[in-house]
């Protein structure tokens, strides 16, 4: 039976493995192990998916460890060929065989395996049916559509039947993509036909951007069309729906009225060519939070068969992410040159993939005060507020203010949105700290069990602050909007040079300047706690008012 073969042909495998202990340098061992694989593969694709790499494992330690020059080019070989084996159903090994021939500096993939590994395993996701929808995020030039090409062609060649459609903002960007995919099939620097021998390129339209596998289809393989082309009886996809930055530019990013548009023409003519089953992908440099994928997050962000994949410019130690070998990438001065030849918002969408709405944003970071140290007196007061985690990925936030005159340094925070009780215990030790005197809690949710929890711990360290709490009524958009002014008067906040982007302070700070009152906001945790200590400062003051010149 085939259990039974399966079974004899482990067993197998593991008798060569115990041999290969003992004599590490036998060529044909390993070589045995790898027919084994082969047979297995016959039946089952997974299981012989998985020996081989553990296989191509011991591939290369014997490689590395033998001096004997013959073995060495016999493992070299070998290697090939467990790619090779794999790459028609593993996109990871398919980039890295189809390349194979190439010289190192030319290749596209493995010079940024480190960074695109992630996004190529949720390519390959899409294909075995783990996910419905995927969207990348990434900054200019940093390879995403080329990556999107080569999965085109692996794709085609898998399923050589089944059409796909390839769209994008422009004719000019749809025909790269023509060029690109028909340049990996028939190129002899790439090996996709050792991929797929009995595949080949049957017919080809560089007018129609169409190319067909095997033989000419209705519905060719691959379709390329721009969003704004017709579509109605060109089409089909049955396998990938491939967009590829479906925005123009930053005009059309600007206007909400022509993003509505495109987001028509998306829902109405480019999806509605998908057929059942069909897997849909978005690659983009981000524009606008009303562009396609922004409002795809909003529909679908909650959905396990989504993924939304975003790899910004720069990690959280601020260095860059895309720094390739052989310097086909991007180095942190680059990223930091164009950070500061830019304004904040335009970095901030097209590089760091954070977009958000000019028109709408409320904390610009240059209103906003900033101080290098606090001042040499005592301060008036050390207050707090806790705006709490309620579930989810909401942000337990927690803010400390020394107080001199009106003016509030924002000294420290928690910015937190970790396990319920790591965030407690952080909350207890920021307080004892600073020394602060007065913490108000919100009490919604879960926010009064927690000031009593943080209450008695301060208590049973000797600490000084005293907690108590507030129940929020008020609107929160509308909260934030109306107490906005007083924050950007009245608080200083530490200056760039003075905490770390991938820092509580640092997440403070982003939030807090990329919180839109016309857009969808992910977090609005730092704006609302920003709001409930103007409320509450304001509140141990008294109120007051004062007669002064119109500034404008």
């Amino acid at each position: 039976s085939i259990w039974r073969a399966l079974f004899f042909m482990l067993k197998t495998i593991e008798k060569i493995y115990r041999a290969i202990k003992k004599d590490s340098g036998n060529a044909t061992l390993y070589q045995d192990a790898f027919d084994c694989i082969r047979i297995i593969g016959e039946t089952d694709i997974t299981k012989a998916s998985e020996l081989n790499r553990e296989l191509r494992k011991k591939v290369k330690s014997a490689m590395k460890e033998s001096k004997d020059l013959s073995f060495k080019a016999q493992m070299y070989d070998l290697q090939k060929l467990t790619y090779l084996f794999a790459a028609p159903y593993l996109f990871d090994d398919f980039l890295i065989y189809v390349e194979w021939d190439r010289e190192p500096e030319k290749r596209f993939y493995l010079p940024r395996r480190n960074v695109l590994y992630t996004t190529v395993q949720a390519m390959q996701a899409l294909i075995d049916d783990e996910l419905d929808l995927l969207t990348i995020s990434m900054p200019p030039g940093t390879g995403k559509s080329t990556l999107g090409i080569f999965f085109l062609s692996w794709v085609m060649g898998r399923f050589p039947d089944c059409p796909n459609l390839a769209s994008a903002h422009s004719d000019k960007l749809t025909n790269s993509f023509y060029e690109g995919v028909k340049q990996i099939i028939t190129d002899p620097e790439y090996l996709w036909n050792d991929v797929f021998p009995s595949c080949k390129l049957a017919a080809t339209n560089a007018k129609e951007e169409t190319l067909d596998i095997n033989k000419k289809h209705r519905f060719s393989s691959l379709t390329c069309r721009a969003i704004d082309a017709t579509l109605t009886g060109a089409t089909r996809s049955e396998k990938i729906l491939y967009a590829d930055d479906l925005v123009s530019g930053i005009e059309e990013a600007l206007s909400k009225e022509r993003l509505d548009k495109l987001w028509e023409k998306y829902t109405s003519d480019l999806k509605t060519r998908k057929k059942l089953g069909a897997k849909e992908i978005h690659i983009a440099t981000r524009w606008s939070v009303h562009d396609p994928i922004g409002r795809l997050e909003q529909k679908y962000g909650n959905d396990p068969r989504c993924k939304f994949i975003v790899l910004p410019a720069l990690n959280e130690c601020g260095e860059s992410n895309f720094n390739y070998q052989y310097g086909v990438g991007f180095d942190t001065k680059y990223f930091i040159d164009m950070k500061e030849n830019m304004d904040d918002v335009s970095f901030r969408s097209l590089f760091m993939n954070q977009p958000i709405e000019r028109e709408g944003l409320l904390y610009s970071e240059s209103e906003l005060k900033r101080y290098f140290e606090l001042p040499s007196r005592a301060p008036d007061a050390i207050l707090s507020i806790c705006d709490t985690k309620d579930k989810g990925k909401d942000y337990a936030f927690l803010p400390v203010g020394y107080l001199y005159g009106s003016d509030c340094y924002i000294e420290d925070c928690v910015c937190d949105n970790g396990l319920p009780d790591v965030v407690d215990n952080r909350l207890v030790e920021i307080l004892l700290k600073h020394k602060v005197k007065q913490s108000q809690f919100e009490s919604n949710a879960a926010g009064g069990r927690i000031a009593e929890k943080i209450q008695n711990e301060i208590k049973a360290r000797g600490g000084v602050t005293h907690v108590t709490t507030k129940y929020t009524t008020e609107n929160k958009e509308t909260k934030i909007i109306v107490n906005s002014a007083w924050v950007k008067e009245h608080c200083l906040f530490k200056d760039e040079s003075k905490y770390q982007r991938n820092s509580d302070y640092g997440r403070m700070m982003n939030f807090l300047c990329t919180y839109t009152v016309t857009g969808r906001n992910k977090n609005d945790d730092v704006p609302d706690g920003m709001a409930m200590f103007a409320e509450y400062v304001q509140s141990m003051s008294g109120n007051s008012v004062q007669v002064f010149k119109r500034p404008f």
